[in-house]
């Protein structure tokens, strides 16, 4: 069976209790955890800063971070998250002014490094930095704020991701985030994507493992 990802984003969950909150989803079986950076520039929004990604490490988070720039520029932050203890760092292609070099700060850094891409935009840079990435994050709702509804069309760059992936022969992580929940991770996963990013479906729950067996569930049905 395929082994799939789910990466709980901390967007969602209790700040005042932030690890507290990371220990429990992964205690309730997440696989990642997912950290929405956002700068109030790039998205209308203000979250975290690398002090919080060090601090759940000092916390003693072991668990893969996977940190989602939406910020710009990035390189800066690209050095400071990775001193944090980020494990995978992802940025915005039109957020950067020389991509292949800030895929090529994260590597340096010894992270894995993942390029995203917002509902409209298109994947005609992929072919030109495919030997660069490990992941590539599609957005599934609009950056900014958690609690937004899946993006139907998304299906259909999920599937047009995954057909590029198999092609170059790489083996890259496809990940969705925005509005994902039990109700549709199995159509989610069916189209492509093996790594979930969920927030407001699990953290608005009161009992997370409840919730991740769900999902977990449903992708068993993934053939």
């Amino acid at each position: 069976m395929q082994n799939f990802i789910i990466a709980p984003s901390l967007l969602a969950a209790d700040f005042a209790r932030l690890g507290e909150e990371a220990e429990a989803v992964l205690k309730a079986g997440a696989d990642f955890l997912h950290l929405d950076i956002m700068d109030n520039h790039y998205v209308p929004n203000l979250t975290f800063g690398p002090m919080v990604c060090e601090a759940l490490r000092k916390y003693g988070i072991k668990a893969p971070i996977d940190v989602h720039l939406m910020t710009r520029p990035v390189d800066r932050l690209i050095t400071e998250f990775a001193k944090a203890g980020a494990n995978y760092i992802t940025f915005h292609p039109e957020s950067s002014d020389h991509i292949d070099r800030s895929l090529s700060l994260i590597k340096s850094h010894g992270c894995k490094a993942g390029l995203a891409f917002n509902p409209a935009t298109s994947l005609e840079i992929l072919p030109y930095v495919v030997d660069k990435i490990d992941l590539i994050l599609l957005m599934s709702v609009n950056p900014g704020f958690g609690g937004q509804q899946f993006i139907p069309m998304t299906i259909q760059k999920l599937q047009k991701t995954r057909a590029f992936i198999a092609e170059s022969g790489k083996d890259i992580l496809l990940s969705i985030d925005g509005g994902i929940k039990p109700d549709n991770i199995y159509e989610v996963a069916k189209a492509g994507a093996d790594m979930f990013v969920t927030g407001s479906a699990l953290f608005s729950q009161p009992d997370y493992a409840k919730v991740i067996l769900k999902m977990r569930e449903e992708l068993k049905k993934v053939k």
